[in-house]
């Protein structure tokens, strides 16, 4: 990644924190719909700044792949581009993700949602019906 991508980056995430921070104070005036507009407005510039980041930091093939796993799980594709969008923020990609480094990065956040599970272990004891049929 070379420093006009980062700028451009830089760019995008100063005024998604712009639009934020601006769309809470405007509008106190304004009635109800005003305020519903305002909300659809900002979220939808925001969507675009995520997007203009990721097609800056990833290649077309990892793009579309992330785009099909946005198809089965939405959350899981979601995790993936906010870890990719901080790395890109803090300056830690070098250059585009590929496709394999977006498998990598899948099975690190899939790894991670396996230690969130919760194991039920259920007693064996007294009354299993199994010890009768040893006894034959």
């Amino acid at each position: 990644m070379d420093d006009s991508e980062l700028e451009q980056i830089r760019k995008a995430r100063l005024e998604q924190l712009k639009s934020q921070g601006g769309g809470r104070g405007a509008g106190s005036g304004g009635g109800q719909s005003s305020n519903g507009q305002d909300a659809e407005q900002q979220k939808q510039q925001q969507e675009e700044a995520r997007q203009h980041i990721l097609n800056q930091i990833l290649h077309p093939e990892a793009a579309d792949r992330l785009g099909r796993i946005r198809l089965v799980k939405e959350q899981r594709a979601t995790d993936v581009e906010n870890r990719l969008i901080t790395l890109a923020q803090t300056g830690q990609l070098r250059q585009k993700v590929t496709e394999a480094q977006l498998k990598e990065l899948l099975n690190a956040v899939a790894d991670n949602k396996e230690e969130e599970k919760i194991v039920v272990s259920r007693r064996k004891g007294w009354d299993d019906d199994d010890d009768d049929l040893l006894d034959m």
